[in-house]
């Protein structure tokens, strides 16, 4: 008789930020409660508060997790690129592979955008959100800074252009289940950046 390996048992912390991250992209924050995201993660009810604090610091955890996954696609998409030039397109593909995730209730945009606006004007959390939206735009600017771009400024202006390409594209893929918008806008970029140079 073959011997099954026993599956690996997540940690109790592991188990409430996946089934949080689940239920706050799919339903949203405001609307998942405390005892749908503990009956999800198949936890104790005490776990939770072993854990986190309250339901804040969770969603804190959530959002540092979502930015962490991000960036985890973004390495991986760019690891082996030569230039900056193909990993400034990483990011519209990184974006394309959160977009193509398995979501339960299909593809929503981008999940911190959706928490931030949730938030109130200045809480922590949309302060979160704006940290991530802002590494994005210093990645996309790094890279277009080893590009032999001759005009002064351009630099500034083409990573104005290249985010507001990445955020609208997200943005309409969520909205109209479009996740070619974010292709779409992957290859305007690749022109702006071929008319910078």
């Amino acid at each position: 008789m073959a011997i099954v390996p026993a599956r690996k048992k997540l940690p109790a912390r592991e188990k409430l930020l996946k089934a949080a991250g689940e239920l706050f992209y799919d339903h949203g924050i405001t609307a998942t409660g405390i005892d749908a995201v503990i009956a999800r993660a198949g936890v104790a009810k005490m776990s939770l508060y072993n854990n986190f604090k309250s339901k804040s610091e969770l969603v804190a955890a959530y959002i540092d997790a979502r930015h962490q996954e991000w960036l985890d696609l973004y390495a991986k998409r760019s690891t082996d690129l030569s230039n900056g030039w193909e990993r400034v397109l990483a990011v519209f593909d990184a974006y394309q592979d959160h977009a193509e995730f398995d979501y339960e209730n299909g593809f929503r945009g981008c999940g911190l955008l959706n928490a931030a606006a949730e938030m109130p004007a200045n809480s922590a959390e949309r302060a979160a959100v704006n940290r991530h939206k802002q590494e994005v735009k210093a990645i996309v600017k790094r890279e277009l800074s080893e590009l032999p771009i001759i005009e002064p400024g351009r630099i500034e202006q083409l990573t104005e252009h290249v985010c507001f390409l990445l955020e609208g594209s997200i943005s309409l893929a969520g909205l109209a289940a479009d996740t070619q918008a974010i292709e779409r806008a992957r290859t305007m970029a690749d022109q702006l950046i071929e008319q910078s140079l």
